[in-house]
């Protein structure tokens, strides 16, 4: 299921499928939300990822999703310049382009305008959502990247994107209808980064500790190799340093 937020003349229009109402907001560009219908599923170092994993994602283990909604696409230069004006942060510009060089507290500042300006409640997802998602979540057909056993179907890295970000969702999507969650660009989640400790049983809809400035960021870049462009491969950076290769994707709660 896709709830798509459209534009209709200078407003905003968003569609509630299970509500059927319609309501309008200040300008905004589309935003896409796929719904992904929670389930269980092996987080970390899996079968299919092969002898690429790396000591973080270890072990693998169990772990319970509830539904939830993230989108379509990263977020576009378009849609940053909407919500936040002023200068468009990314080293690469193009309105169709993920937004780069994004700190993970400039993409909750981004965050809380969208809401102010849409009344939504959109969120960086967690490690573990942007994970089920990549993998197709209940789809899921078990690839080594998002969408895929072969990394050219589905993400823009190393070897095809000539070194530079290109335009959201022209790969493959992966089972459930996403884009680019292998490669174009990192992707910020609101977790600080830990190793996997099942020692601490966190493993219904788990999220990382709040007060590390390590944050997590997935699902490699426009530069990276492809053991980087895993599903389950695991990156991480300070929360106030601006990346040329890291942006981020919005998800939200099942209202």
């Amino acid at each position: 299921m896709i709830i798509n937020f459209k534009i209709k003349g200078l407003l905003l229009v968003i569609l509630s499928l299970s509500l059927g109402l319609t309501q309008t907001f200040a300008q905004v560009p589309t935003i896409e939300m796929v719904y992904v219908r929670g389930g269980d599923f092996w987080m970390g170092c899996t079968g299919e990822q092969r002898a690429d994993c790396s000591l973080n994602e270890t072990p693998a283990h169990l772990v319970h999703q509830d539904d939830f909604l993230i989108a379509k696409y990263e977020v576009t230069q378009e849609l940053w310049i909407a919500v936040m004006g002023g200068k468009n942060p990314s080293k690469v510009i193009g309105d169709s382009l993920p937004v780069t060089r994004i700190t993970w507290y400039a993409a909750r500042e981004f965050i809380q305008k969208l809401n102010k300006m849409t009344g939504k409640k959109f969120r960086l997802p967690t490690e573990a959502e942007w994970e089920y998602a990549a993998r197709g979540g209940a789809e899921s057909q078990g690839y080594m990247f998002s969408g895929s056993d072969n990394l050219n179907e589905v993400a823009w890295y190393r070897k095809n994107s000539g070194r530079k970000p290109q335009p959201v969702g022209t790969k493959k999507p992966n089972e459930l209808g996403i884009y680019d969650m292998s490669g174009n660009v990192y992707e910020w989640c609101y977790d600080g980064f830990e190793y996997y400790d099942l020692s601490l049983n966190n493993t219904y809809n788990p999220y990382g500790d709040d007060w590390n400035n390590n944050k997590i960021f997935r699902g490699g870049c426009m530069t990276s190799f492809p053991d980087v462009c895993r599903v389950s491969a695991r990156s991480q950076g300070y929360n106030t340093y601006q990346y040329n290769y890291v942006g981020f994707r919005l998800a939200m709660d099942v209202e």
